[in-house]
């Protein structure tokens, strides 16, 4: 295969991250694949981010910084970062969590290998200092849509899509909640499957003391999107849910 040396960029959306952001920038730094662009885009935060994030902008060209009048939430501020960028590929990562050093190498040459739109990866649960607990979630080698909505194992750090195959306006996150879900649904329907790339390359920090409470909520949202965006009937959506439930418990037991 020939040598890969495609733009990525990784969209970043940052609100009061000033706990976590150097360390995010740093795991973008620290890639082992080099041809990238860094776009932050600051959702109106009231800490001290913009401060950290200052500096970077004077050392790497590739880091750029882009900032919303008003806070538009996770959504917008997402589809603000996919309009501004120009990479062939577009990944995401989130301004508190992390990828191994060789997650863009690894990924680009899977996609060019499998010749796919949209690529995910498998990750590891951490504590809220980074320090992994254990537990790694595995992925399939593919998921289609009806397969992704009994199993919302992607997770949005993981995600790759090739800009050469599909549109910005097929990536852009509609503005409910758990948007990150409702994107990988829509864009199933366009691209027919998904494929996983099964090593463990990007860890996500988690709260353990609202864990019980947003296991409620994320259920919640699920059945709000089978619902509302997908139009599902109810005897449909409860079915979906089980799966669902039953799912995610188990990636996180």
């Amino acid at each position: 295969m020939k040598e890969v040396n495609d733009l990525v960029s990784v969209i970043v959306p940052v609100y009061n991250a000033e706990r976590f952001i150097k360390e995010t920038i740093q795991t973008v730094l620290d890639q082992t694949y080099t041809n990238w662009e860094l776009i932050l885009i600051d959702d109106k935060s009231t800490d001290d981010s913009i401060k950290l994030i200052t500096p970077y902008l004077k050392k790497d060209k590739r880091i750029k910084l882009l900032r919303n009048k008003t806070n538009l939430h996770a959504a917008l501020t997402r589809n603000k970062g996919i309009k501004a960028a120009t990479g062939h590929f577009i990944a995401f990562l989130d301004a508190d969590d992390l990828w191994a050093p060789s997650k863009l190498m690894k990924q680009l040459a899977f996609m060019h290998k499998n010749n796919c739109a949209f690529s995910f990866t498998g990750y590891e649960f951490a504590n809220a200092a980074g320090v992994p607990n254990g537990k790694k979630v595995h992925v399939p080698a593919t998921i289609s849509y009806k397969q992704a909505l009994k199993n919302t194992i992607i997770s949005t750090i993981t995600v790759m899509f090739n800009m050469t195959k599909l549109s910005k306006k097929d990536v852009y996150m509609p503005d409910v909640r758990s948007e990150d879900t409702a994107t990988w649904w829509k864009l199933l329907k366009v691209v027919g499957i998904a494929y996983g790339l099964n090593e463990i390359l990007s860890t996500y920090r988690r709260n353990q003391l609202t864990l019980s409470s947003n296991k409620i909520k994320a259920a919640m949202r699920t059945w709000a999107l089978y619902r509302q965006i997908e139009e599902l009937y109810i005897p449909s959506s409860t079915y979906y849910l089980c799966h669902y439930s039953y799912n995610a418990t188990m990636r996180r037991i």
